[in-house]
C-alpha cells in the first residue's frame, strides 16, 4: 500500500458516467480518489506503484471498438492484474476487464438491459471478498446494450441477470466486474434518460430512471458495503484471493 489512505485510481470514459455513489462511499471509507478522464486526454500511470486499487467506469465506446480509450483501459487492467492491484470494472469497465483478460464481448442479442433489475447471486458470491458484503442486494441499476459473451479462463460467475446474462464475476484473482451500475443514483440515470430523449422508448427510459429514485434508499443501503470491501482489499485489511 502506498500510504495510510488507500489511493484509488478511477478511469472515467465520459462526463455523464461518473463514479457517483461509489466515489462518495469510497471517500467516506477513507480512500483518496485519483480520477483520470480519458475523454479529456488524461492518461493513467504506466505503473500502479502509487495506487492501491483501480475502478474502471462505464460509458462509450464499446469494449470491442478499435478506440484509443479502450486500448488505454485494456492495458491498465492487464497491468493491474499483473501487479495484483484490486480492480473493479463497472458496465463498460466490466467488459473491458473481461476482454483484457481473454474474454469476449458482443451486442446483447436479447436487447438492452434497462432499469433496476433483480440480482441473481451465485453460491460463490457469498464468500467473495469484494462482492460478498453486497450479496444480499435484491436489485441493481442496469443501462447497457453489450454483455460479456465469454468469460476469461478461470473466471467465476458471481451473479446472473434475470435473462441469464453475466451480471457480476471475479474475472481474475484480483479483478472483478459488474455489468450493472451500483454507482448510479437518480441524478445520473436522469441524465442518461435525457440524453436519449429523442430516441424511441424515451418514456420507458424516463420511467426506469424514476424507479431508481423511488428505490434510492434501498440501493444506497445495499451497495454501500461495496466501497468498504474495496477499501479493505486496497488497504490490506482484507486478504486478496489467490
Amino acid at each position: 500500500m502506498s500510504g495510510p489512505s488507500p489511493r484509488v485510481l478511477v478511469v472515467q470514459f465520459q462526463d455523464d458516467a461518473p463514479v457517483g455513489w461509489l466515489g462518495e462511499w469510497l471517500v467516506e471509507e477513507g480512500a483518496v480518489l485519483d480520477v483520470r478522464h480519458l475523454d479529456r486526454g488524461e492518461t493513467p500511470p504506466a505503473t500502479l506503484a502509487e495506487h492501491d486499487a483501480v475502478v474502471v467506469l462505464g460509458g462509450f465506446p464499446a469494449a470491442y471498438d478499435d478506440h484509443p480509450d479502450v486500448h488505454t483501459a485494456t492495458a491498465l487492467v492487464r497491468t493491474a492484474a499483473a501487479e495484483e492491484v484490486p480492480t473493479l470494472g463497472i458496465c463498460l469497465g466490466h467488459q473491458v476487464c473481461a476482454v483484457a483478460l481473454g474474454g469476449r464481448v458482443h451486442r446483447n442479442p436479447l436487447g438492452r438491459q434497462l432499469g433496476v433489475l433483480p440480482v441473481g447471486w451465485s453460491d460463490e458470491a457469498t464468500e467473495d471478498p469484494l462482492l460478498g458484503p453486497v450479496s444480499a442486494a435484491a436489485g441493481v441499476v442496469h443501462w447497457n446494450g453489450d454483455v460479456v459473451e465469454a468469460l476469461p479462463p478461470g473466471a467465476t460467475v458471481l451473479a446472473r441477470a434475470p435473462r441469464g446474462e453475466v451480471q457480476a464475476a471475479r474475472l481474475a484473482p484480483t479483478v472483478w466486474g459488474v455489468q450493472a451500475h451500483p454507482e448510479a443514483h437518480e441524478a445520473i440515470t436522469a441524465g442518461w434518460a435525457a440524453a436519449e430523449a429523442d430516441r424511441p422508448g424515451a418514456q420507458e427510459r424516463a420511467a426506469m430512471s424514476a424507479a431508481v429514485a423511488l428505490r434510492h434508499d434501498e440501493l444506497a443501503r445495499d451497495w454501500r458495503p461495496l466501497a468498504r470491501a474495496l477499501v479493505g482489499l486496497a488497504s490490506g485489511a482484507t486478504d486478496l484471493p489467490r
